[in-house]
């Protein structure tokens, strides 16, 4: 049972035939027996909670400080004065994902292995994100560093997202809104302390990629080595998938889950406002305080010191009174509203205190919005049996925005631009705007959950 992993992780989790079984996924007598079946939901320990943080803290750190820092940082020794370039390679390895990411939920929701469902593939992801990291970080050309980041992306996202099945296979509704804040908690220092580790090293190119690399996927595997996840042979009945299946994958019926729905499209507004003022985080730092990018990561990792007690105090303190008080949505929208005042500070700011300020601000949103909104994610999904299908539909939320967003901004950022500066106070206030409309319908729209 999952609540006595600390002392054996030897059991499977669906070990036996007769176990409940919850989200639609039943065995009625006389009937065909489902494909796939949820494992029962039961406490989990202290000491799976921290493991999850860890491996949280793995994947984020190999994928963000690419995406916050080490890929601008490249894109100015390829393309000096082209910061359009740095969308463009991210957006790309985007949509790329985005295309993948519900195949490769189908396929972990069916993979039978002694090794369990999510397990494969958070190490086949971190085997596959080291490589790519090597790729994008001597490439001598900017394509070549955008198709190395297209399976860096592949890899790091994937070992992120069987965490967090993980979560919606096992975690019960009165622990979501803590585990998930402090999931979310370690996603959000991981950026702030990677960036930090990758200055110390910004000598060297390779070692800004390859040192959060190496530290994220040894953090990652932490997880499954330690807690073994258990067989799968008892929980998937059959791999078989049919095209009409596959292809059913990429969508869901918002009319028959209207909550789902809701908190998809509120959720993917949320955050193409924050991809709109993170995308080009590096040179907006460089233009308002007239440094070198290379010389950005000491600034951004002093300013990051604060933003992760700022996102400590928001994710423990949203995930946990969530849970307390049993409201989540009320939460969603104080996130978003402290994002829209963070990004409007940052907009007009051209001095570092009013930059620390606005940042700060943005870091406890994030923190807010991303842990309690994790809580209802669980709450609504359609089947917790297909986590990894319905949990791949929801990173489109996410995705979408980080594939689009980086395509678009280079538009917004040219507005009215004058010489080399570009139009970022127009970016951050459009991304306020969008963040704010959507904190606005999950607080409307989602009825289920209070």
């Amino acid at each position: 049972m999952v609540e006595e992993r600390s002392e054996s992780d030897a059991v499977a989790v669906g070990a036996a035939a007769s176990r409940p079984v919850a989200a639609g996924a039943r065995d009625v007598p006389g009937t065909e027996q489902a494909d796939i079946v949820a494992p029962p939901l039961q406490r989990i320990s202290a000491s799976y909670i921290i493991l999850m943080m860890i491996a949280s803290f793995g994947g984020s750190i190999a994928l963000m400080v690419p995406l916050t820092y080490a890929l601008a940082v490249r894109i100015s020794e390829i393309a000096p004065g082209q910061e359009e370039m740095l969308g463009y390679v991210t957006g790309t390895a985007q949509l790329v994902y985005l295309v993948l990411s519900p195949l490769i939920g189908m396929w972990s929701d069916r993979t039978r292995s002694r090794f369990g469902r999510r397990a494969p593939f958070m190490v086949a992801g971190a085997l596959l994100g080291l490589p790519a990291l090597v790729v994008v970080a001597t490439a001598p050309t900017v394509p070549l560093i955008g198709l190395g980041w297209v399976f860096g992306m592949i890899g790091w996202s994937t070992a992120g997202g069987a965490i967090q099945n993980l979560q919606a296979d096992h975690v019960p509704e009165e622990q979501r809104g803590r585990v998930s804040a402090l999931t979310g908690l370690t996603t959000q220092i991981a950026p702030v302390i990677g960036i930090g580790i990758a200055y110390a090293v910004s000598s060297s190119t390779l070692l800004v990629f390859m040192v959060p690399g190496l530290i994220g996927a040894v953090m990652l595997v932490l997880l499954p080595i330690l807690k073994a996840e258990g067989s799968s042979h008892d929980l998937v009945h059959s791999t078989h998938v049919s095209m009409k299946k596959l292809f059913a994958s990429f969508v869901f019926n918002p009319r028959k889950y209207p909550d789902f729905g809701w908190n998809w499209l509120g959720r993917f507004i949320f955050f193409m406002g924050l991809y709109f003022n993170t995308t080009f985080g590096a040179f907006f730092y460089a233009q308002r305080l007239n440094l070198p990018v290379r010389e950005v990561a000491g600034v951004a990792a002093s300013i990051g010191i604060l933003g992760v007690v700022a996102a400590s105090v928001g994710a423990l303190a949203g995930g946990f009174l969530s849970d307390k008080l049993g409201r989540r949505k009320l939460f969603t929208f104080i996130g978003a509203l402290l994002f829209v005042a963070g990004a409007c500070v940052e907009a007009f700011a051209h001095s570092l205190p009013p930059l620390i300020v606005g940042a700060v601000l943005m870091q406890l949103a994030i923190a807010v919005f991303a842990a309690v909104d994790q809580a209802i994610i669980f709450a609504v999904l359609p089947d917790r049996a297909q986590a990894g299908r319905y949990m791949a539909v929801v990173a489109f939320a996410q995705r979408i925005p980080s594939a689009i967003a980086p395509l678009i901004a280079p538009f917004i950022i040219t507005i009215g631009a004058s010489g080399a500066d570009k139009n970022y106070t127009g970016l951050y206030l459009a991304g306020a705007v969008l963040a704010l409309v959507g904190g606005l319908l999950i607080l409307f729209k989602v009825k289920s959950v209070r």
